[in-house]
């Protein structure tokens, strides 16, 4: 009996060791080619099995996506009906835990002078377009000079909301963020030497790391000199026999890829739907499967003021309390603050995001429409898509800014801006050509889709050249004419037409509530906006970055059967 026992025991043993060898064998290997990761090695072939998912970008946490009702869920005392309910999924992504502040800005302010000299003709008009309009604190009835003068740079404002930036100039600090923090990534993988540093190789004009042109081809940055560049990462490729080695400290290794998932997506303001989403963090509500009850601010309840015991009767939030009074009794504040605030200086909601409510309003990425219905996408929501394509030479390369071919733009209230910064890549809007035979879009331009576009006005049945663009505008916002100068630059000539709305492709949405607002905006539903060219004293920003792979970051395994 002892031996059949024995026996059995050896012959479950035998199997258990044959499972785990093939189940090893088919790890290393390709399950579709059969070569494994040594072969692939071996022949000079690069496959990233390091990669442990996306990590959290500085200063940013995670906002785990789901399904909410974007909107008003409770009364809307406007009876302007501008937020109807709409049930929509959100993607996963990560959202800035603060609003910008001045200290980060003017880290941003202080690149820009040093990459693009502002004494120099050529760059001029680059670190203008950067500053932000500190006179948005000047009232024609109030003693604000002050703040006007040091709310930027004084360092008793440092971790203060900036404020006075105008979409645009977000817009462009995010595409800054993107090159700087993937710049500091590769300068600390060993791929890129610090330039910063070297006297001789100082990061200035279209010399300077661009994200984008990096990973389009790396030769691109300073006219392909490899000297910029460290060892890189390790080579699998094997050395040929007899072959030179290379100098000491020269480009030995590969440059970083894609594949390699080591840069980071695009740093973007978040849309609409997003920063709303991420500012109601409904989870707090969830039981199950199912959210109870409505959230009306970004924490849980119903009233401004705190609820725990130790705080109890502390406004949760910075706000306007009513006419007159910005902050409250002295000795005895009810938010602490007359104007904006430092960051931080309130309790996170349920995502871990200071501000949501109250402190400043912040620009999201959506042009403003004044109803978003049942028509808006469920997935995603976003309006403002205007789909482009990297421009390409007639030697077929790809075409990087230089100061030759830099472009700059008058906008509508007389500043100058460049339409891109030196050393990035040119994009330009598809073609027909390149829409042709797709089912999901059919053209570049498609801010006013379905709301503004010819065929939602009344000339629905006309041809684009059979009428006049002026007489089929939905919305009668202001006009102003672009005239060339002698200069070179844009001469504005504005309209003599009566004009009803400020609504119109460049009108850009506003969320959140502010020091300077009334309870009533900081509900995350509401809604304002104001042109992408214009900035105020309660508005300020914060970045956005897409989650790439799973929603969440807890492991999930796949249903597969293990013996």
């Amino acid at each position: 009996m002892k031996k059949i026992v024995g026996f059995k025991f050896l012959l479950i043993l035998s199997l258990v060791f044959i499972l785990a060898s093939c189940n090893k064998k088919s790890k290393g290997s390709s399950s579709l080619t059969g070569w494994n990761s040594k072969d692939m090695k071996a022949a000079g072939f690069t496959k990233n099995g390091d990669y442990k998912g996306e990590k959290a970008p500085p200063g940013m946490v995670l906002v785990e996506g789901g399904s909410f009702t974007m909107g008003h869920v409770q009364d809307d005392v406007m009876f302007d009906w501008n937020t109807t309910p709409v049930k929509i999924q959100i993607r996963s992504f990560y959202l800035d835990e603060t609003e910008v502040t001045n200290a980060e800005y003017l880290f941003y302010l202080d690149w820009l002078e040093r990459v693009f000299p502002p004494n120099e003709e050529n760059y001029k008009h680059i670190y203008q377009s950067a500053l932000p309009d500190t006179l948005v604190w000047r009232n024609t009835l109030g003693a604000n000079e002050l703040l006007t003068e040091n709310y930027l740079r004084h360092p008793a404002y440092a971790d203060y909301p900036v404020v006075g930036v105008s979409w645009l100039q977000a817009n462009q600090y995010c595409k800054w963020r993107t090159d700087v923090v993937n710049e500091k990534i590769l300068i600390q993988k060993g791929v890129l030497k610090n330039l910063y540093r070297d006297p001789e190789k100082q990061p200035t004009g279209n010399n300077r790391f661009d994200a984008d042109a990096y990973t389009s081809s790396p030769t691109l940055l300073y006219g392909g000199d490899e000297s910029i560049y460290k060892k890189g990462l390790k080579e699998t490729k094997p050395r040929v026999k007899g072959e030179a080695r290379p100098e000491r400290g020269s480009f030995t290794g590969r440059h970083v890829k894609v594949s390699d998932g080591i840069m980071l997506p695009d740093f973007r303001l978040p849309t609409e739907a997003e920063w709303e989403y991420a500012a109601k963090a409904v989870i707090e509500n969830r039981e199950y499967n199912n959210t109870r009850g409505r959230k009306k601010y970004a924490w849980d309840g119903k009233y401004t003021r705190n609820k725990v015991r130790k705080y109890q009767g502390d406004q949760l939030a910075n706000f306007k309390q009513g006419k007159g009074d910005y902050s409250g009794i002295a000795g005895w504040s009810n938010d602490g603050a007359d104007i904006t605030i430092k960051v931080k200086s309130y309790a996170p909601n349920a995502f871990g995001l200071y501000d949501m409510s109250g402190n400043v309003a912040e620009w999201v990425q959506d042009v403003y429409r004044p109803i978003v219905d049942n028509d808006a996408n469920d997935f995603n929501y976003f309006r403002g898509n205007v789909f482009t394509k990297r421009l390409i030479d007639q030697e077929g390369k790809v075409v990087v800014v230089d100061m030759n071919n830099m472009a700059y733009d008058t906008l509508d209230n007389g500043r100058i801006i460049p339409k891109e910064l030196p050393g990035s890549i040119r994009y330009v809007p598809i073609t027909k050509d390149d829409a042709f035979m797709r089912n999901n879009y059919e053209k570049a331009y498609n801010i006013n889709a379905k709301d503004g576009e010819l065929a939602s006005t009344k000339f629905y049945d006309k041809e684009p050249d059979q009428v006049d663009p002026k007489q089929a505008r939905m919305y009668n916002s202001p006009q102003i004419e672009k005239i060339p100068g002698e200069s070179g630059y844009m001469q504005l000539q504005p309209d003599s037409e009566v004009r009803s709305t400020l609504i119109s492709d460049q009108a850009r949405v506003i969320k959140g509530g502010s020091w300077n607002d009334r309870e009533y905006w900081l509900d995350p539903a509401q809604r304002r906006f104001l042109p992408e060219y214009m900035a105020a004293s309660y508005i300020g920003f914060r970045c956005a970055v897409d989650k790439l792979g799973p929603m969440t970051n807890k492991k999930r395994k796949p249903y597969n059967i293990k013996l």
